[in-house]
């Protein structure tokens, strides 16, 4: 009876290995980082942040200054003059969240530029990753440099100079397998 237990241990056990996963990694930042196209679209987009910014800081500026001056000249204002004023400070106020929200928004023009210029980047490495798997006969290759955290990552199954490879990029030489 304790022969027939073990054979049939033995046996699941190696069902159960034969039918283990393949899997391996990938750092999507260190793949991202030799790709020339992502390193120009990011800064387009970092300028475009920039120069945004800066217009939201000048008309924030400007509502400050106006409402400086709606301070010291508060006393001197009949009731018509200081709603007025106050109603001119409170619409730029509306306007320059208005423009905040259009650039920098959910689904707002930052966020449209990033799809345009970084999603085709992007699909291009996911179609890399799933070529280098479906060659090496991976089950599953998880990201090294997304929200999962690795707490030991063997670097043989780092596969990110493979992806570079198959996107005709060369990857670093101290880091080649």
């Amino acid at each position: 009876m304790k022969k027939i237990f073990v054979v049939l241990a033995f046996l699941t056990l190696s069902v159960t290995a034969s039918y283990a996963q393949r899997l391996a990694y990938v750092d999507s930042e260190y793949i991202l980082r030799h790709i020339p196209e992502y390193a120009s679209a990011q800064k387009h987009l970092d300028d475009l942040s920039v120069q945004w910014q800066e217009e939201v800081d000048k008309q924030y500026g400007e509502i400050e200054r106006l409402y400086k001056a709606y301070q010291n000249d508060q006393v001197l204002l009949n009731d018509d003059m200081r709603k007025r004023r106050e109603d001119e400070i409170v619409n730029k106020e509306k306007a320059v969240k208005d423009f905040q929200r259009q650039k920098f928004g959910y689904e707002g023009e930052l966020y449209e530029q990033r799809v345009r210029l970084v999603k085709p980047i992007q699909d291009r490495v996911a179609k890399a990753i799933q070529d280098v798997a479906n060659a090496q006969g991976l089950d599953l290759i998880l990201d090294k440099g997304s929200e999962v955290t690795f707490l030991f990552a063997n670097p043989k199954l780092d596969k990110s100079n493979d992806i570079i490879t198959k996107l005709g990029f060369k990857p670093d030489a101290q880091l080649a397998q």
